[in-house]
């Protein structure tokens, strides 16, 4: 294969979960000398467009329907197409596959319809019963390599000798505003800290820079940034959204506190939290007083931190887009 297709799309309210881990899989096959086309509707996020820019990935419009979808394919001379979306309709990749083209979806538990030749699911203990070629479970996850380079060799010891250094965020647009409530539990915990909040936008700046941090503590707000792999490897605790992100997380051996934020979250909150691989502070706008102390405690006792750490670091060894690539181009 010389030329693969990725139909995937961003946006404020869908978030850019699916379009990071695509464009992970888009660095490995363009390493190997593909050309990837993305075809997306990105939803004016700029962060999103940035991500295909800096890396030189060409980006068309999303194809209408899926005679548009097959046309583009032809047009654009795609051997595959990567199909990663919980709207698209399955009319568009049935399509596909009958035109000939090679069709791999990435899905999370239900392959909601697509007519796929592989399916990779990389969530914790996912089971895939579709399919002829099913990559499914956490060897298969799809990580940036602005990650996997930062992949430690060994799982990090939290240290008792400094004052914690957070790192919270969700997401490149934090549609449900989850950073202000984070920050107002982890002030009410009475610990210090030093925090490094992401804000998605001038409206939540604005509210973030409203909450009084306590004696000890410090909150600094920062945008968006393409450097957040390495405030995450340098951070003693993460919080963010129980999502595809976690994956990065648990490569990177970092101490994590998970929020669900939507419903699609649970399975992958509560597997999570069952194997010892994060903490977990509940339900967004739900949270009660179990949130603070969970967070207090992991602020204060490193060790505790260290044991999440060496647990998620064992768990993901950051080769998943190679293994999925290795399926793509061999049919295998």
């Amino acid at each position: 294969m010389t030329a693969i297709g990725i139909r995937c799309d961003a946006g404020a309210l869908t978030g850019v979960g699916h379009l990071v881990r695509c464009v992970a899989l888009a660095e490995e096959l363009t390493s190997r000398g593909v050309d990837v086309h993305f075809l997306s509707d990105l939803g004016g996020v700029a962060w999103a467009e940035s991500q295909l820019a800096q890396r030189g990935l060409a980006w068309h419009p999303a194809p209408y329907d899926e005679v548009g979808l097959v046309s583009a394919i032809r047009r654009l001379g795609l051997d595959a197409l990567v199909i990663d979306s919980y709207t698209l309709p399955p009319a568009h990749s049935k399509a596909v596959r009958a035109s000939g083209t090679t069709v791999l979806a990435i899905v999370d538990g239900d392959p909601r319809g697509q007519d796929a030749d592989i399916y990779v699911d990389q969530n914790l203990d996912a089971v895939l019963d579709v399919g002829d070629v099913r990559l499914a479970g956490l060897d298969y996850a799809l990580l940036r390599s602005a990650v996997r380079r930062l992949r430690p060799l060994a799982a990090p010891v939290s240290s008792s000798d400094r004052t914690p250094k957070i790192v919270a965020f969700f997401g490149g647009t934090d549609a449900y505003r989850a950073a202000p409530q984070v920050a107002r539990l982890l002030a009410d915990t009475a610990a210090p800290f030093e925090a490094t909040v992401v804000a998605a936008d001038a409206s939540l700046r604005a509210e973030l820079l409203a909450i009084p941090a306590g004696e000890g503590q410090r909150f600094e707000i920062i945008d968006p940034t393409d450097r957040l792999p390495e405030l995450l490897a340098g951070a003693d605790l993460v919080v963010s959204a129980s999502g595809t992100s976690t994956w990065e997380l648990l490569c990177l051996g970092r101490a994590a506190a998970l929020v669900q934020v939507v419903d699609n979250q649970i399975q992958g909150y509560e597997r999570t939290l069952a194997r010892g691989y994060a903490a977990g502070i509940g339900r967004l706008g739900a949270f009660d007083d179990d949130a603070v102390t969970t967070l207090r405690r992991l602020l204060l006792k490193p060790g505790d931190r260290t044991a999440l750490a060496v647990r998620g670091w064992a768990a993901v060894d950051g080769r998943g887009v190679e293994r999925v690539a290795d399926a793509l181009l061999t049919g295998v």
